[in-house]
């Protein structure tokens, strides 16, 4: 039995210096995260502008890891630090964030304000001076004759990046149409989403589906009777230009608008 000690001796130490490896490198994990969560926080205007005292107490904690980490801090004391920076860090982002969202929907809610104010300001105009005067400007418009109607493409521009919501830059186009559909009140749209050929397929269409509800909802927001709307997601398919290249891609990310003709019958759906 007294030869047995050593050895086992020998394992319990190998099992000490086993755990305490494990435990210092579970705290390096965790500082290295809270530095990196901290090091997005403080590059993020947004997130210094919605919530500075998160982002200066995510900084302070992170200190007082590394502090411990260098000198006489335990693993325990180093981990609990970094998990605080990497908390404050988290509800830096999360007030960025819903800053972000109540900014657009008051600049979306202004837009749309702005909008109705303009339509009221044009019924001012008689109805034969809006229906000249509008005939020409949307054969102005990005207008096209085809077998399925007349069309209007709003392009890519209209939209950010894998966002649904419309730009302003979008209104001159949008008010002509509300204006053209109320002196035309036996005519309907049919609004269809198309994307590039980049990314998942059932996103693209997703997102399709979604930026034409976006046109369509702006329409009724101004008074378009929405039983006058259909809203069709196509995704990748039926592109207009090459997929090959940035500008064809551009081409075919597009919202089509497909007008009835004067009895309010639509071209065949695609």
């Amino acid at each position: 039995m007294n030869k047995l000690r050593p050895v086992s001796v020998i394992a319990v130490l190998g099992l000490v210096l086993s755990g305490c490896a494990t435990s210092q490198q579970a705290s390096d994990d965790a500082l290295e995260t809270a530095r990196s969560s901290f090091q997005l926080v403080k590059e993020d205007s947004n997130a210094l502008r919605s919530a500075p005292k998160d982002v200066i107490r995510a900084g302070e904690s992170l200190a007082k890891a590394d502090r411990l980490s260098s000198y006489w801090g335990s693993e325990a004391d180093v981990a609990h630090y970094a998990y605080l920076s990497q908390r404050y860090s988290a509800i830096a982002r999360q007030k960025s964030e819903l800053m972000l969202n109540q900014e657009r929907e008051a600049k979306l809610e202004l837009e749309r304000q702005r909008l109705q104010l303009a339509l009221r300001e044009a019924k001012m105009l008689s109805l034969q001076e809006q229906g000249n005067l509008l005939g020409d400007q949307m054969i102005s418009l990005a207008t096209t004759e085809t077998e399925r109607g007349l069309i209007i493409t709003l392009g890519d521009v209209l939209f950010d990046a894998g966002h649904a919501d419309l730009k302003p830059s979008a209104n001159r186009t949008v008010l002509k149409v509300v204006q053209f559909l109320q002196l035309n009140p036996r005519r309907i749209v049919r609004i269809e989403g198309y994307t590039d050929s980049s990314g998942d397929d059932a996103q693209n269409l997703q997102l399709s589906r979604d930026r034409a509800q976006a046109v369509a909802d702006v329409l009724t927001d101004l008074g378009v009777d929405s039983k006058r709307i259909s809203v069709k997601g196509l995704g990748e398919s039926f592109p207009v230009a090459e997929n090959a290249s940035v500008k064809g891609r551009a081409q075919n990310r597009r919202v089509e608008i497909v007008f009835s003709d004067e009895q309010g019958s639509l071209g065949e759906s695609r």
